[in-house]
């Protein structure tokens, strides 16, 4: 109970070390980037495609690995090459949308553990890093790189908001409004693998999934309009990355996650509050509406 006892040192403290407040920062930026891409991702039903395509990146990992290149440029061409398989199963594939994802991503992890496992088990501990994380090894410039990706991710879910906001709800009305639903989609995807991507070094491949849906799925049950979901969700993340960098910082548990497992906790205690109150009679927000 010393954060109740002891607020000060328990809550501030620890964000006077520098290299505590890098940690924070870098959180942060990964939720903003998250955030705001995958408000779409629940609105739109396409969670089971934002954890593929988080896993779809790993490939390249690996290859830039073995090839001893550089991790980003490889996570970002395999994510990439995932969204232009995606787009093509879409458009060809008799199969449930779903269906045809779920072979891609089993076809993407396999060939990943296939390059690795070519090499000696001294690379499993690198890429364990870029699996759950490594927020004590974030640098100065990889802040700075998370922030311009932040800035771009923000730049493009606004640029393409309106056509968003329109496929969400009627795709046949995009396309008769000219807002060409099939574009808008692949950008989408392009953004969300660019969220993914700018944010995997900092809390892990396979942990940033949690921040693509956790926040946003709590915000849209709290707010209704579009633009205030993706706040709500930034100031959920946000509420994640601080309480689970402390966490982290008394109890020495792994900083990625522990983020993803509080952002998990935070979703489960609005909706059961969300819950409560229908039972209650009182009236919760069920859809995003326009905005």
């Amino acid at each position: 109970m010393d954060f109740l006892i002891h607020p000060i040192s328990w809550w501030v403290d620890p964000l006077t070390e520098p290299w505590m407040r890098d940690v924070v920062w870098a959180g942060l930026l990964a939720v903003v980037c998250t955030s705001v891409v995958g408000t779409w991702v629940v609105l739109r039903g396409m969670s089971f495609l934002g954890d593929a395509l988080a896993h779809g990146v790993l490939p390249g990992i690996a290859l830039a690995f073995v090839l001893d290149g550089n991790t980003t440029l490889g996570a970002f061409a395999a994510a990439l090459l995932m969204v232009g398989g995606i787009s093509l199963i879409r458009t060809y594939s008799p199969l449930p949308e779903d269906t045809s994802i779920g072979v891609l991503f089993v076809g993407f992890l396999a060939l990943a553990v296939v390059i690795m496992s070519s090499k000696s088990n001294a690379w499993a501990g690198d890429l364990n890093a870029y699996l759950f994380g490594s927020l004590a090894a974030v640098t100065h410039g990889d802040l700075v790189r998370q922030a311009v990706a932040a800035a771009i991710t923000v730049v493009g879910v606004t640029v393409f908001h309106r056509a968003f906001l329109v496929m969400t709800f009627d795709e046949t009305q995009a396309a008769l409004l000219g807002l060409r639903p099939r574009l808008a989609h692949a950008a989408l995807l392009v953004l969300l693998a660019f969220s993914i991507v700018s944010s995997f070094k900092a809390v892990g491949n396979l942990l940033v999934f949690a921040f693509l849906v956790a926040p946003p799925g709590a915000a849209s049950m709290i707010v209704r309009r579009v633009p205030r979901i993706m706040l709500v969700s930034v100031l959920l993340g946000a509420v994640s990355v601080i309480v689970g960098a402390l966490i982290s910082y008394h109890y020495l548990t792994a900083a990625g996650a522990t983020m993803a497992l509080v952002s998990v906790v935070i979703f489960m205690v609005v909706l059961t509050g969300r819950a409560v109150a229908g039972a209650v009679g009182v009236g919760t927000p069920m859809a995003a509406r326009r905005g």
